[in-house]
């Protein structure tokens, strides 16, 4: 007797091979038996005929780490087939902190991250534990953030790091990792990562790489300077032999196009080399993250309290004005896309929301302010905490990516107002425009991308493939009706064609429709010093 049996499906296993029909068997969690299981019974069986059935879609880039507890916002994961995440990117994450970093990081991330109240945790122990607590809908594990090790150590100080410094980050990172991160995160264009130099990435590479964890980056460029930020990372993990995988990989503006062929085939340069990296990418050609991001460096030093400060001072702001009409030492949104492709995509208070899903010059138009003094004022009145959606780059250039064998989809999904409709849409997008319609790659390249590449970044070892013995993560879906519904101007619209989504074997979508089910786990790696070995708990 089966606890759930899927029959007839077109199963591809997330190897890439060539879909085959055969029958699941699933008990206690775990994929029990594949073969031919029509004489056999179970609690339940589910007709899969004429659809695609696959592992569980892992996300590898998220910023799910707080509202991953709250399932009526959550949800719209497994409603788009998602059943595991990777939290703590960007260098920007929840834990670890301690008593004095945490009301920093909790002002810094509320933005990005969302707000759920009082952390009740400081290490990376007792915020897995929490997660774990919660009952999430799915599956989640976790990076060592760059940012949160830093502030531990010098707080958002706007200087480079001294010895004695990266040494202490560095044991902070082995301590992360000896408590279940799969690998260490950074966002070199945010606060406090941003102050860091190389020797500084290459010291606490030192203490994932000593755990086989790998470094997940946002590089310090993606625009003007993209391909010497790519050199930057990819020679931290030829010095420290981490494994390497580069965020949401892009390159921003008209005038560095030629430098997106030319980033690819450094990374398969670095392959060839024998470093192991990968990159995922989201299937627009817009970005979105933190308003603040618009501002120079300087103005982060010491975190967002001074920010705000300085965003009061009128010479720091005739400072600012002038480094965001000409400075290309920074990733400088507003110089290198315009205003008119920054969109507000959320606010906190009331008095603003009216802006949400306005580009800056409407927003200026509005509030009869110059773009720079709206932009400014706007962050001020909303103590920091505002998120946009930026309009980049080249449909051809997202479908030579997405085609690429090192790639794989990530949502860099972000919660609150109206956002970037990566959030709900990214997965079907993948499968309904780019598999079936665009023909950019196979459904089973694209399923491949999808579950077993991230599971081998993760070094996850009994997820993201469909294999006797592997957790019973499983989506079903139509491949000829899968489709994305939101958009820029509707980006709360559910995808359609996703039918089941099974969690640690435990039917959580049904019909499309979230049934309430909370079976999901924390996915805790367990090191030892050059091997590990992942297990849930």
């Amino acid at each position: 007797m089966f606890d759930v049996i899927l029959k007839n499906g077109r199963v591809f296993d997330g190897s890439g091979n060539p879909w085959k029909k055969l029958d699941i068997g699933i008990r206690d969690e775990k994929i029990a038996f594949l073969g031919d299981l029509s004489n056999e019974q179970a609690l339940q069986i589910i007709d899969c005929n004429g659809m695609a059935v696959s592992p569980g879609f892992i996300d590898p880039h998220v910023h799910s780490d707080l509202l991953a507890t709250k399932p009526e916002i959550h949800k719209i994961k497994a409603l788009q087939g998602v059943t595991t995440e990777l939290f703590g990117q960007d260098g920007i994450s929840v834990a670890p902190v301690s008593e004095e970093t945490k009301p920093l990081w909790q002002k810094q991330l509320n933005g990005l991250n969302g707000d759920i109240g009082e952390w009740p945790w400081n290490s990376i122990t007792e915020y897995l534990t929490f997660l774990k607590d919660s009952k999430m809908i799915g599956n989640a594990a976790y990076l060592v953030p760059h940012g949160a090790v830093r502030t531990l150590v010098m707080g958002f100080e706007g200087r480079t790091s001294t010895q004695e410094e990266m040494n202490r980050m560095r044991e902070l990172v082995e301590e992360g990792m000896r408590q279940g991160a799969v690998g260490i995160s950074s966002g070199l264009v945010y606060p406090p990562n941003v102050f860091s130099n190389k020797e500084e990435l290459i010291e606490l590479c030192k203490g994932a790489a000593k755990y086989d964890g790998c470094f997940v980056v946002h590089i310090r460029n993606e625009s003007i300077h993209s391909l010497t930020a790519l050199d930057e990372v990819i020679d931290v993990a030829r010095q420290t032999g981490i494994r390497l995988h580069i965020s949401h990989f892009k390159v921003i503006g008209h005038k560095n196009r030629a430098k997106f062929k030319r980033a690819l085939e450094k990374m398969e340069e670095a392959r060839s080399e024998g470093i192991e990296i990968t990159f995922d990418q989201y299937p627009y050609n817009a970005a979105s993250t933190v308003f603040h991001a618009i501002l120079p460096p300087w103005m982060h030093s010491g975190g967002t309290d001074e920010m705000l400060a300085r965003l009061q001072n009128p010479e720091d702001r005739k400072r600012i004005s002038v480094d965001l009409k000409n400075n290309t030492d920074y990733e400088n949104w507003v110089l290198n896309c315009g205003w008119n492709n920054i969109t507000i995509s959320s606010v906190q208070t009331e008095k603003n929301k009216h802006l949400e899903g306005k580009n800056m010059l409407e927003v200026a138009e509005i509030t009869n302010k110059m773009p720079d003094d709206a932009a400014l004022d706007l962050l001020l009145e909303e103590k920091g905490s505002v998120t946009m959606v930026i309009h980049w780059g080249y449909e051809e250039e997202v479908m030579l990516a997405m085609s690429h064998p090192l790639q794989m989809v990530g949502s860099d999904g972000i919660f609150g107002g109206k956002p970037h409709p990566r959030l709900y849409g990214t997965f079907p997008r993948v499968l309904g425009k780019y598999v079936r319609e665009e023909g950019t790659l196979t459904l089973e390249q694209a399923i491949r991308q999808m579950t077993s590449a991230p599971a081998q970044l993760m070094r996850l070892k009994n997820r993201g493939l469909i294999r006797e013995g592997y957790q019973a993560d499983i989506v079903v879906f139509d491949p000829e009706k899968i489709e994305d519904c939101a958009s820029f101007e509707e980006p709360l619209l559910e995808p359609k064609g996703i039918i089941d989504v099974l969690i640690n074997g435990k039917l959580t979508v049904h019909n499309g429709e979230y049934i309430g089910t909370r079976a999901g786990q924390v996915i805790k790696a367990q090191h030892h010093p050059k091997s590990n070995f992942v297990e849930s708990i």
